[in-house]
């Protein structure tokens, strides 16, 4: 076993014998021909994302790895405790900011770091989401250390996006390796449109029996256009843009070759700045006039909330695990990568003189976007971005560079291990007891390649418990899991 899983350049987990011995047993070549077998498959299939800022074009094939990765249902289990005590947290602290702001009173977070967040929406003061919940759909990255203990590196809850890239890939990585899926009962992805279409109808306006729902897309050139268009499509539902809505008689319609239609639900992917421009800004050609309005006033649901921003603000992060313990009484399950907040004096002195050592993320950047890996950075780099930090420290964190595990990856027709990080996408319903996970992982040689995780047998779990917090023992939410890469 040793020698096999040297060969590979890894040491061979619990439950990843299997796919060591099916590579191991595949003649020369044969798992190089695979991997171009499934780009070129995935190719066909128009599987594309968009990149900004990029000279030689904007739409690419997306990236796909064919070893998956294996996570034992011991340490999912872990991870999905973790995650539902996070995001319970997280939301009741949304709604808390925005309503009573006993978080900010009792000190926990200070004031200021809350309103000076360039994501925190003052239009939402006072006010209350459909059925109580402001993070429909969130998407948690996490990293694993040498040893095996993982951390929360992010968390995403605006318009996370990847999960269309997991269904269309596992279908080519199951033609791959199906035996492996079969032998290790590898829980399904396949019902997530399902369970997403199933979530936005709970939320429609009680009076609404069949509710007419929509995903809100920025249009083609979104990097994300190619998922917006397949789950609207998986689910039977209406792809639109701003421009083929508009609000009329104090609701939101669609316009149809047959006249208006009014519109009950809308899963949103365009972000706040954009959503409204009565509201956010009005120089928006993407979104709705008056839409907030509407939503105010419970004529029209969404997914997620406008002002969930306020909690994936990178800065915000530092605090998660004081949330998680004041709204839950628990310590945090999943810990954080340790992080220096660079408003802060001490913490700020410390970024500056170790830049060399650390990351260095923006406050609301996703995507890789204004972001400083300093390792790997000319001191040129570092110089201009020691400039950005003192002319504007509220805007960035640091974190260190942890010593990350490694998993197998395909690099040039060769296997090499290397550093990934795990994305699981949750979805938060109310009154049903299903919950289904699977998850990929994309490589940090290559921030855009997408693998596959495998996972035991999926089973229900009970809605999030504890006996420290009454709210949680009052809850009825239900947590629905997934996994695609960032």
């Amino acid at each position: 076993m040793a020698t096999r899983s040297r060969i590979l350049g890894i040491l061979t987990r619990p439950g990843a014998q299997l796919l060591v011995d099916k590579i191991m047993s595949l003649p020369p070549g044969e798992l190089a021909i695979r991997q171009k077998a499934a780009e070129a498959l995935l190719l066909k299939m128009g599987i594309t994302f968009n990149v900004y800022g990029r000279d030689e074009g904007t739409e690419k094939i997306f990236p796909f790895d064919i070893i998956p990765r294996i996570v034992s249902a011991d340490d999912w289990q872990q991870i999905e405790s973790g995650l539902k005590q996070r995001i319970f947290a997280l939301n009741e602290f949304i709604q808390d900011i925005y309503n009573h702001k006993k978080i900010l009173k009792d000190k926990v977070i200070p004031e200021d770091l809350i309103l000076t967040s360039r994501t925190y929406r003052r239009e939402c003061e006072g006010f209350t989401p459909p059925k109580g919940i402001w993070c429909h759909v969130t998407g948690t990255d996490l990293v694993r250390d040498r040893d095996g203990s993982f951390y929360v590196l992010e968390d995403n809850l605006r318009c996370p996006s990847g999960v269309s890239y997991v269904l269309e890939n596992r279908q080519v990585l199951k033609r791959t390796f199906p035996q492996v899926f079969e032998a290790s009962r590898v829980r399904p992805v396949d019902d997530y449109p399902t369970k997403l279409l199933e979530m936005l109808e709970y939320l429609a306006p009680d009076h609404v029996e069949s509710p007419t729902i929509g995903v809100l897309t920025p249009g083609i050139y979104n990097s994300a256009y190619f998922e917006h268009s397949f789950l609207s499509q998986q689910m039977g539902v209406e792809l639109v843009e701003g421009q083929d809505l508009v609000v009329s008689d104090g609701f939101v319609h669609m316009l149809t070759t047959k006249g208006l239609k009014r519109v009950d639900v809308l899963y949103r992917r365009i972000d706040d700045d954009f959503i409204d421009p009565e509201v956010f800004r009005p120089d928006s050609l993407l979104g709705v006039k008056g839409l907030i309005s509407v939503y105010k006033a419970g004529r029209i649901a969404m997914a997620n909330s406008p002002g969930t921003g306020i909690a994936d603000d990178k800065v915000i992060y530092a605090y998660v695990p004081r949330i998680i313990k004041y709204y839950t009484g628990e310590e945090a399950i999943l810990p954080n990568v340790p992080t220096y907040i660079c408003q802060n004096d001490e913490d700020r002195d410390y970024v500056l003189s170790h830049l060399d050592q650390l990351v260095v993320k923006a406050a609301n950047e996703s995507g890789g976007y204004g972001m400083l890996v300093g390792p790997h950075a000319t001191e040129a780099e570092r110089a201009a971005f020691a400039e950005k930090i003192k002319a504007e420290p509220r805007n960035y964190m640091a974190q260190p560079t942890i010593s990350l595990s490694r998993v197998p990856t395909i690099v040039d027709n060769r296997i090499e291990g290397r550093h990934v990080d795990l994305r699981p996408y949750v979805l938060c319903c109310i009154h049903s007891q299903w919950t289904s996970v699977n998850v990929i992982f994309h490589s940090s040689s290559n921030p855009r390649r997408i693998h596959n995780a495998s996972f035991s047998k999926s089973t229900r779990v009970p809605n999030p418990a504890s006996s420290a917090s009454p709210g949680l023992r009052k809850s009825t939410r239900s947590w629905h899991f997934y996994g695609p890469s960032g």
